[in-house]
């Protein structure tokens, strides 16, 4: 097992990050993201394994393969965060540390936002602070990690 290695999950629609709804999710691409993440990551000894999908089950795919050599999981589900039992029970499954994030203040947005399936399993969420957000659940993970 690489106990050394993130598990960058990112759900439906992110690809479009940059261009979809900039008011909302601001203007860094998705590719601007994971490059950050990895600088971030490699500074604190760490690989990342980026996965992006609009498809629940590559996601749930990926989130099973982590266990056998990610030491934990940063996932941004967007709307399968409100929607996706299935990948609260995946993350649950695999029993590694956890960082939900979201870019938007998902409390401050429609109703059926509010609530997050993951939030339940997740070691720690940020929402509303956009990209700055998988900064702090990288910085989360690695501490977690070094102790």
């Amino acid at each position: 097992m690489t106990e050394r290695r993130l598990l960058l999950v990112n759900g439906p629609n992110l690809n479009l990050l940059g261009t979809r709804q900039p008011e909302v999710y601001g203007s860094t691409t998705l590719a601007q993201i994971e490059a950050r993440v990895a600088e971030l990551a490699a500074a604190s000894g760490l690989d990342i394994r980026a996965v992006q999908s609009n498809h629940e089950g590559v996601l749930i795919d990926a989130i099973h393969d982590a266990r056998t050599d990610c030491a934990g999981i940063v996932i941004n589900p967007a709307a399968y965060s409100h929607t996706s039992v299935a990948i609260a029970d995946a993350l649950r499954s695999v029993e590694l540390p956890v960082a939900e994030v979201h870019l938007s203040n998902i409390h401050a947005r429609e109703e059926f936002r509010h609530h997050s399936y993951v939030s339940a399993v997740a070691d720690m969420v940020v929402a509303g602070a956009g990209p700055l957000g998988y900064e702090m659940a990288v910085q989360y993970l690695a501490g977690r990690l070094s102790q």
